[in-house]
């Protein structure tokens, strides 16, 4: 037997996704294998075992392995373990989606809250919908009331459970095909949970004990479902609902029971429940649901992450009135303010239309235009560039009339998959994304790792904060091989169009130093051309004195993400304190114009490649504060240009350096709002 204590570096512990890497890794090997933390011990080849373990980031764990193939095992789990078992989940408060920016968890402005019988939640997915509600109720799975189909059932467990497989990988398939991918694990989660080993031992033993096999599912999953619930960590106790989820659609289909669906809804809807499923949101067409409001959840559910992916507007944890409202009635749903106004005034509505019309319009005619230039009434020009992740992105930027590729992520290459890609793989790649674009630019960044992005098979020790600790440049200059390969291929690359290359988390000019040196070295050895090079500027430090790095780069990109994390001290994926992490705070805002003003000082470009690029509000504030591109998700990229084209350089400038003497958040948001009437 081989035992070791290690720490979970992960930054939102073991949640479903990281759980799941861990139990197919351990199902690889005969041997036994165990974690435990505190006084609770969990088979670690049972999804629902790891995940009631609560394990969150830095938690001590006691990992012990026993059997035939023990030391296989034993070192393949103390790697991937240390190594963040490939967790790619990303904060759900603060992920980025192609649709709008995610909104904050705030109380509604005061104009909204006085609405006459406007009923309060909080806002889980931005937008504005105007129609009837429809009450989207699950089946009643109360078995006291389903003795008969208890005792004979239509379908057996098994055919249930393959049935439930197909539907999951039906599902999982159409996330895909809707480019979500992340999303689209959940449903390879729900999977994983459906088949879980302890599961079926529960159910076999309670049939074998004389138990009902419908009753003996239902009790088994309940049981799991209520240990996952009792966590003190939010993000795990959320698994819950997939458990649950799970598990009513075989019962279901062991049953034959029937949902009411969408179809039955004459027209587009306002979706009203208590709860959805991830399931259901995922099968919600946007031509069809005009947004929803449930009773139950928070903006940290995997359903408030497929509404933001879907563009749908949501409330969460809404007043439980809104289930006593009558099917059909006129309602607006605000999912920027977290409200649902039913039977709203004449004037409400008549507001709530012109908003919905207006961006709807909006939408349509920027699509339309999205081939020109944005250039603001006074004939500045503005690149409006998109951040990609895949030649397939690259396809869409360009439908997209994106100006070029502010930020290629290089790590798609890297993440979910059991070794990295070798240099040919990758030359390959950044050959055909630089061919694809046709000569436009494409910034290229280096491989950026570490804090909420490990990869299983680059062991890093465990690190208490692995924001602050080894990633981006750091993380390379520890991997000196896997750095060469990866500048070797861009430098290859580089003649098939127009490629710049980018380092991620610069902290000060001697990082900028040894990366260019490294750089040079390796195009003296390919005798290849030299080509742009430019830093992220997400570290405070780096913006403080970046008229110091100036003159040793070719551009600037402010990574407003971390930037604004990193400045205001807040981590950007907690669960509760994110709504703070807000990009116009004028503590960020200086520290933007501070990176802009020095590096046209010395005739450099600043480009910005942050969620605050996509950010309406923000928008007017960094053209007035001289950005000279934007790079956005690929989505927003013909909504950035519209709005420069609606704007006066000398107007955005005078509101730039008014919301630079602001002292909050809050008053440049209603400085921006006055500015835009």
């Amino acid at each position: 037997m081989k035992e070791i204590d290690l720490v979970i570096p992960n930054p939102t512990g073991l949640h479903a996704r990281p759980a799941k890497v861990l139990v197919n890794l351990a199902k690889k090997f005969q041997a036994d294998i165990s974690l435990q933390h505190g006084a609770k011990k969990a088979n670690a080849k049972s999804m629902v075992s790891v995940l009631t373990l609560g394990a969150t980031q830095g938690s001590p764990v006691h990992l012990q392995v026993s059997g035939v193939d023990e030391d296989a095992a034993f070192e393949a789990l103390v790697e991937a373990i240390n190594a963040g078992l490939g967790d790619l989940e990303p904060a759900p408060a603060a992920v980025a989606v192609s649709q709008a920016p995610i909104p904050q968890v705030t109380a509604p402005a005061a104009s909204s809250s006085t609405l006459a019988g406007a009923l309060r939640g909080i806002a889980a997915s931005p937008g504005i919908g105007i129609g009837p509600v429809f009450h989207l109720e699950q089946a009643d799975t109360s078995l006291d009331a389903l003795e008969e189909l208890c005792r004979n059932p239509k379908m057996n467990l098994e055919a249930a459970m393959q049935q439930a497989r197909e539907d999951l990988a039906r599902l999982h398939q159409g996330m895909v095909e809707k480019k979500l991918g992340a999303e689209a694990a959940i449903f390879e989660a729900h999977i994983e949970l459906m088949e879980d080993p302890e599961l079926h031992e529960a159910v076999q033993e309670s049939v074998a004990g004389g138990e009902n096999v419908v009753r003996a599912w239902q009790t088994a999953i309940e049981a799991r479902a209520a240990m996952v619930a009792t966590l003190p960590d939010p993000l795990l106790a959320a698994r819950a609902d997939d458990l649950r989820d799970v598990g009513r659609r075989v019962l279901r289909l062991m049953l034959g029971l029937k949902e009411k669906t969408l179809a039955e809804a004459g027209s587009p809807v306002i979706v009203i429940a208590t709860d959805l499923s991830p399931s259901q949101t995922a099968t919600f067409d946007p031509q069809r649901v005009l947004g929803f409001c449930i009773t139950t959840g928070g903006p940290t559910a995997h359903i408030a992450i497929l509404a933001r992916a879907l563009g749908l507007p949501a409330v969460v944890a809404a007043d439980e009135g809104i289930l006593s409202l009558p099917e059909g009635c006129m309602a607006v749903i605000d999912g920027n303010d977290g409200l649902l106004i039913p039977d709203p005034s004449p004037q409400v509505l008549e507001q709530a239309r012109q908003r919905e019309s207006l961006w709807q319009e909006q939408r349509r005619v920027s699509l339309a235009q999205a081939g020109k230039p944005a250039i603001t009434l006074d004939g500045h020009h503005v690149d409006v560039t998109a951040n990609i992740g895949s030649l397939a992105d690259a396809l869409e930027a360009l439908r997209q009339g994106a100006d070029g590729v502010g930020l290629l992520r290089t790590e798609f290459l890297f993440l979910e998959r059991g070794t990295g890609p070798d240099e040919e793989e990758q030359f390959n790649v950044y050959r055909d994304i630089a061919a694809a674009m046709r000569n436009l630019p494409v910034i290229v960044r280096t491989l950026d790792i570490g804090g909420d992005k490990p990869v299983s098979y680059i062991s890093m020790k465990p690190e208490l904060n692995p924001f602050l600790g080894e990633r981006g440049i750091r993380l390379c200059f520890n991997r000196p091989e896997l750095f060469q390969d990866q500048l070797r291929s861009i430098l290859r690359a580089a003649p098939y169009g127009n490629l710049r290359i980018m380092f991620p988390m610069v902290a000060d000019v001697t990082e900028v130093r040894r990366a260019r040196a490294i750089l040079d070295d390796l195009c003296r050895d390919l005798n290849a051309p030299a080509v742009q090079v430019g830093i992220m500027v997400e570290v405070p430090s780096a913006a403080l004195m970046a008229d110091v790095i100036a003159p040793e780069v070719d551009f600037f990109s402010l990574g407003t993400n971390d930037l604004t994390q990193y400045t205001l001290a807040v981590d950007r994926g907690h669960p509760t304190m994110a709504f703070m992490t807000d990009g116009l705070h004028p503590a960020v805002l200086r520290l933007i114009a501070h990176t802009i003003d020095a590096a046209h000082k010395f005739g450099k470009r600043c480009d910005l490649c942050g969620e605050l690029g996509a950010d309406p509000t923000a928008l007017p504030v960094l053209v007035g504060l001289g950005i000279d591109e934007l790079s956005v998700n690929i989505r927003s990229v013909p909504q950035v240009k519209a709005q420069v084209r609606t704007l006066r350089l000398a107007d955005a400038q005078s509101l730039a350096r008014r919301a630079l003497d602001c002292a909050t958040p809050q008053e440049v948001r209603a400085l921006v709002k006055a500015f835009q009437g």
